[in-house]
């Protein structure tokens, strides 16, 4: 059993909203992962812990709205959306005791801090989460590969990828029931058979950086804390 050394949670904007009402936030949704993440930081405060948060929940792009917005612009206020999300979470982590500071690539102090990977790597130093959003700081990239990168820069092992499914399957397990799990599968492997764990940029930056990532779901209590101290849960996808 591994206990990480530094690691990068991904989590989507979705999973902070709330589908069954329509609203942007669910105050069930923020207080379930800010303590799921306090369970974990608790038990290795020794781990370099970032996050980097979507914001799927807010705006999921002009193509899905169907307004006639360029992509450079619906990419930008996607990045905004990122940083409203940041801003939740960051108030929910403090509001049980965890310290957190929040980096953006966009430049939007004093609401947040700019992003520097020094600033990021400090705060880790000092004990606090670093909450990373605002994406790449740039159009035509996801959240995906924005992850990546702040993995790749700040030194980052492995990337939790929580989900609203228990790991990589070779199809939709909510449309197949005999859909088959991967506990452990390469990037190379995943890439030949299609399994869309994330974008193209992301996977070839995890490669170029011998980052591996963990694919688990976040509805399971206690499974970021397994992932943090290396106990078995969802699939890792490796090098």
């Amino acid at each position: 059993m591994k206990k990480y050394k530094s690691v990068l949670l991904k989590l989507s904007g979705e999973a902070l909203g709330d589908k069954k009402n329509n609203a942007l936030y669910s105050p069930e949704a923020l207080d379930y992962i800010s303590e799921e993440i306090k369970q974990a930081r608790l038990a290795a405060p020794e781990t370099h812990f970032s996050i980097v948060v979507g914001g799927g929940n807010i705006w999921r792009g002009a193509r899905s709205t169907g307004i006639n917005i360029p992509r450079s612009d619906s990419d930008s206020m996607g990045m905004l959306a990122t940083i409203m999300n940041g801003i939740a979470l960051r108030s929910a982590l403090e509001e049980k005791g965890i310290a957190s500071a929040l980096l953006t690539s966009v430049n939007i102090y004093p609401l947040a801090e700019h992003y520097s990977r020094r600033k990021a790597l400090l705060c880790m130093e000092n004990g606090s989460i670093a909450i990373f959003a605002g994406g790449t700081g740039s159009p035509f990239f996801t959240t995906d590969t924005g992850a990546a990168l702040r993995a790749a820069e700040t030194g980052a092992e492995i990337i939790f990828k929580a989900t609203q499914v228990n790991g990589v399957y070779d199809a939709d397990p909510n449309i197949c029931p005999n859909a088959k799990k991967y506990d452990s599968i390469s990037y190379d492997e995943a890439l030949s058979k299609g399994l869309k764990i994330m974008d193209a940029s992301a996977l070839a930056m995890c490669l170029d950086n011998k980052i591996s990532s963990l694919v688990f779901s976040l509805r399971m209590p206690g499974n970021i804390k397994k992932a943090i101290l290396g106990e078995q849960t969802g699939s890792i996808i490796h090098p």
